[in-house]
């Protein structure tokens, strides 16, 4: 399975996982597992399949936390 860091979360429910291969990926709020989205923090390290859009572009499904540590708060603007 791979894996990866979340590089990105948005307020809008999306977000971008930085791969291993260090491609960026997008998922969508509705593809995590096991913790809500809004929970999920930059830096954190998850799990995930590949999928595809509707347009036929690629996408992580089912992604899952697998870091144990706490997560820096995020910055404040």
């Amino acid at each position: 399975m791979p894996k990866g860091t979340i590089r990105k979360v948005t307020d809008i429910g999306f977000g971008f996982i930085k791969g291993e291969d260090g491609k960026d990926l997008f998922f969508h709020r509705n593809e995590v597992v096991g913790v809500e989205f809004f929970h999920l923090r930059i830096g954190q390290e998850v799990e995930f399949e590949m999928g595809q859009d509707k347009k036929g572009r690629p996408q992580a499904v089912k992604v899952t936390l697998i870091e144990t540590k706490a997560p820096e708060p995020p910055p404040t603007q």
